[in-house]
């Protein structure tokens, strides 16, 4: 009996070694994942934006003197032609001053002729030696004197016939009123903007757009097409670029050249298309990007030992799903696509180059 028990032990010892062996430690298996290969393509494509028409000149109207408007004459959206009038305002004031300087004209006038003859009596009494120098003198004095006189009250009554004029307001060239801001029974300050007027003549699509719409360079002309309907579409050419940034939007201001035939009206909202100089680009997709001490940077993987590492990269630009490395990345390398929350510097990964950029 006690031979039988041995024989087991020893049995069952066998058969715990080998199933020991079986069991040993294997290697844990790569990660899979998903890798493009760098590579550069040409990128041509354009940016739209939504802008408005508005005239190549218009210009904001205005009072010249301060006034209560008693009456106004156009409305918005009206043609008008050149010195056609607007709107007057109060012109009481500005009679009674022109009466004031008026006057003033008629009494240095009549000065002026009582020193005229003055003069002329000194002068007859001079020759015949019946005056003196000194007083002769003296009466040329009080000529010029009043002279200069009348000629000051001449200059103050074209001012003051100036200021009465100056309360019509009338347009300066042909165009169309865009926009009123007095009406009537309000106190208009001199300079106070009235009306704006759009020149007639060639128009301008305008466009507030972001900075970096327009760093590249554009490849030709493009185009503009109303918002309301997209089949009104002409080519256009971009005449002018703000080089400043409105501080209240951040935007620049971009102007198009549209033709004074072209059937797009004052104010019609557009949308202006343009292409960009095609530029060879290395285009990742967005989840290839991941960060590195706070920077934009992608996984790499090393052909030869399937090794990955973590590389800070320069972006110079995103689009739709992808962005532009502008450094970082060379022709040819390996990037992670996909999967790259979990990676560790140095790890082995399995992957197959199956999708290319």
């Amino acid at each position: 009996m006690r031979t039988i028990l041995v024989a087991t032990a020893i049995v069952c010892a066998i058969g715990l070694g080998s199933c020991s062996d079986a069991s040993g430690p294997t290697e844990p298996t790569p990660r899979q994942i998903s890798v493009v290969v760098a590579k550069p393509e040409p990128l041509a494509q354009g940016g739209a934006v939504t802008g408005e028409v508005r005239a190549r000149v218009q210009t904001d109207l205005s009072f010249r003197v301060s006034g209560k408007i008693i009456e106004r004459l156009v409305e918005v959206g009206q043609s008008v032609k050149a010195g056609q009038l607007l709107a007057r305002i109060d012109p009481e004031e500005q009679k009674a001053e022109l009466e004031v300087a008026a006057a003033n004209l008629q009494s240095a006038e009549a000065q002026q002729t009582q020193a005229q003859l003055a003069y002329d009596r000194q002068q007859s009494l001079f020759r015949t030696q019946v005056t003196t120098r000194a007083a002769l003198d003296q009466a040329q004095e009080a000529l010029l004197t009043a002279q200069a006189s009348t000629k000051s009250a001449q200059a103050l009554l074209e001012t003051a016939q100036d200021t009465l004029s100056y309360t019509e307001l009338k347009a300066d060239a042909d165009g169309m009123i865009t926009a009123r801001n007095a009406e009537v029974g309000q106190v208009a300050q001199a300079a106070q903007v009235v009306f704006t007027l759009a020149h007639d003549g060639d128009r301008d699509a305008v466009f507030e757009v972001v900075e970096s719409a327009f760093l590249r360079p554009i490849d030709g002309d493009g185009t503009v097409a109303l918002l309301s309907d997209p089949t009104q579409k002409i080519a256009a050419k971009v005449r002018e670029i703000s080089p400043t940034i409105d501080s209240s939007t951040g935007t620049i201001k971009v102007k198009v050249a549209i033709s004074s035939d072209a059937p797009m009206p004052l104010g019609a909202p557009v949308v202006g298309r343009f292409n960009y100089v095609s530029q060879d680009v290395i285009q990742l997709p967005w989840s290839a990007m991941t960060s590195k001490d706070g920077k934009p940077a992608v996984w790499i993987v090393d052909p030869a030992s399937s090794a990955v590492s973590v590389r800070a990269v320069d972006i110079s630009g995103y689009e739709t799903g992808s962005f532009i490395v502008k450094s970082g990345v060379s022709q040819g390398e390996v990037v992670v696509a996909d999967g790259t929350k979990f990676l560790r510097p140095g790890e082995i990964v399995s992957y197959v180059k199956e999708v290319s950029k």
